[in-house]
């Protein structure tokens, strides 16, 4: 089970759309996921459209068992092989600035427990609100990736510092972490800002910046608002993000399964290919 928590410091970057996307592009290859909303503001939930349930994140990091764990996760509207953990405004009042140890392990006490189920998920998205408390910490305790998410902005790339940052100091309580990558959202080719901005993270980051950045493009409001996943939005524009999600999830996959460092290599033949078909 590939885990991956999606952060940023920084509002406003596009976090929440990146998850999305992956998780688009998961239903589209076949991957079953599980998308678990830490945001106090539900965008992933809302979004993916879950039936209702009896409990939410907010019941799993104060009592993670199993029983509550299974109503807290639902199917997504987005069709089947899809799961959510859904979210809750009341997650708000669980993010201690400081929490202490037991708090931070409830999450990956429940993600044990999903392992041990006898059809697990093959990948699970952690999306985390944007700033650095229990809810994102507990993500971090919990993954053993970590993908960071920037727009190509002065202000975003100090954010996704701090982030990366607070990747390294939380190995402290989860040895297996690792940062999966950098990934540029949001970029106009054609602005030499952005691509100056580009190019300053790569010398802060070097390979951990992802080869393929998320284009800015209308159709990702639009199927989202419509609650949809890019890859059926049909626009010329959404099948331009859905490629670039198909490339980033191959990325991923193959990141999680070798375990070794990213390296800011193009993408090989068999992983453009799997992305096309994707």
């Amino acid at each position: 089970m590939h885990t991956v928590a999606v952060l940023s410091l920084k509002g406003g970057v596009g976090k929440t759309t990146v998850a999305l996307g992956l998780a688009s592009a998961a239903l589209r290859r076949g991957v079953r996921t599980l998308v678990i909303d830490l945001d106090p503001q539900c965008n992933a939930t809302s979004t993916l459209e879950p039936e209702e349930t009896g409990a939410s994140i907010y019941d799993v990091l104060r009592e993670p068992t199993a029983e509550v764990l299974r109503e807290a996760v639902s199917p997504s509207g987005w069709g089947d092989g899809l799961d959510v953990l859904v979210g809750s405004e009341d997650a708000e009042s669980l993010n201690h600035p400081d929490p202490n140890e037991a708090r931070l392990g409830r999450l990956r006490e429940a993600l044990r427990l999903l392992k041990e189920d006898e059809e697990p998920y093959q990948l699970v998205l952690l999306d985390c609100p944007p700033s650095l408390g229990q809810l994102t910490r507990s993500a971090l305790v919990a993954a053993d990736r970590a993908l960071l998410v920037t727009e190509p902005t002065m202000f975003a790339v100090a954010g996704v510092q701090r982030a990366f940052e607070a990747v390294q100091a939380e190995r402290e309580h989860n040895r297996e972490l690792q940062p999966l990558g950098v990934v540029v959202n949001r970029v106009r080719p054609r602005s030499h800002e952005h691509q100056f901005r580009i190019e300053e993270l790569r010398d802060i980051f070097g390979p951990l910046v992802m080869p393929v950045a998320m284009p800015d493009r209308l159709a990702v409001q639009q199927a989202q608002g419509a609650c949809m996943p890019i890859h059926e939005w049909g626009t010329p524009g959404a099948r331009e993000v859905a490629l670039a999600f198909n490339l980033l999830l191959a990325r991923i996959l193959r990141m999680s399964r070798s375990r070794r460092r990213p390296s800011h290599d193009d993408f090989d033949d068999d992983e453009i290919q799997e992305a096309v078909d994707a």
